[in-house]
């Protein structure tokens, strides 16, 4: 192979590689130093130095990790949100997309520019929060499901992506007495399976992330998301969480370190495992909805 490549290009291949390989380094180690600490022993914990792999391996942070009735609340909130945000995400944004695919779509380009130009334009989020209140919805659940149910851009790329197919095939449905309902749900999201599998890891990631709509609209501890635990535990250093936590932990687990980086591993845990089942349509899904149309 590199005896037909020129000098040139054996030396840009190299640095491609070692970029790459960085770049890997960079996005790896604090997942692996996470993880090392997670699973140490409380001694290692506290040695300073980096933390690829635990020197000694122990669960006791894991064990305690379950009695933190704090995680409990934020991981059951979290995945009501990204449930129910994601799946009427999808419902909502294939109803929106499926017609602006159709070219007899009466006003189509009057109705395509003014969903374009909330791309652009936004009340900010004074009007917005102000909004959220007058709705009812402030300190509800659903004000963090409810803002979130349509993005334009991911709307756009569903659109392109029900462009693609053929319009024979829904042609040939037409023929044997299918209306538009029956058509997007029998035949148009059982072709749309690599779009509909890249927008729900899209919207998915952002609701398990989300945590300043939270931090604004929830006043309920009971109603606190994930995130936010993990924001005062982590970022904020709150003194009334960590005690919390060495008290819910039965004190047993006395190096903090331990039981935050189990915490944050349990927490990562969901999407880790969504991701690989949903993979293999993830490609597919951004190339064809993003260059078809």
């Amino acid at each position: 192979m590199f005896k037909r490549m020129t000098a040139g290009e054996i030396a840009f291949q190299f640095v491609a590689v070692m970029l790459v390989a960085v770049l890997c380094v960079l996005v790896l180690y604090p997942f692996l130093h996470v993880f090392s600490l997670s699973f140490s022993a409380p001694k290692d914990a506290l040695r300073v130095g980096l933390h690829i792999l635990p020197r000694t391996w122990s669960l006791d942070a894991y064990r305690e990790v379950f009695h933190l009735q704090n995680l409990y609340v934020g991981m059951s909130n979290t995945l009501f949100r990204t449930i129910v945000g994601t799946f009427l995400s999808i419902v909502l944004m294939s109803l929106g997309a499926y017609p602006l695919s159709k070219k007899r779509l009466p006003h189509r380009t009057f109705f395509t520019m003014l969903i374009v130009f909330t791309l652009f334009f936004s009340g900010g989020l004074i009007p917005t929060y102000m909004l959220i209140k007058d709705l009812g919805l402030y300190d509800s659940r659903w004000a963090l499901i409810v803002p979130m149910l349509s993005s334009t851009f991911t709307m756009f790329i569903m659109r392109n992506f029900f462009m693609s197919i053929p319009e024979e095939l829904e042609e040939s449905a037409k023929i044997d007495g299918a209306n538009d309902v029956r058509i997007l749900l029998s035949l148009i999201l059982p072709l749309s399976k690599p779009i509909l599998a890249t927008v729900t890891v899209w919207v998915a990631v952002a609701h398990w992330n989300a945590w300043f709509d939270a931090l604004i609209y929830i006043q309920d501890p009971k109603k606190m998301v994930m995130q936010i635990y993990l924001r005062k535990l982590f970022i904020t250093n709150d003194s009334d969480t960590l005690r919390q936590m060495m008290e819910q932990s039965g004190g047993r687990v006395q190096v903090q370190e331990t039981l935050k980086s189990a915490v944050l591993m349990v927490t990562m845990a969901p999407i880790i495992v969504l991701y690989p089942f949903l993979q293999k349509h993830f490609i597919k899904g951004i190339m064809v909805g993003s260059l078809k149309g």
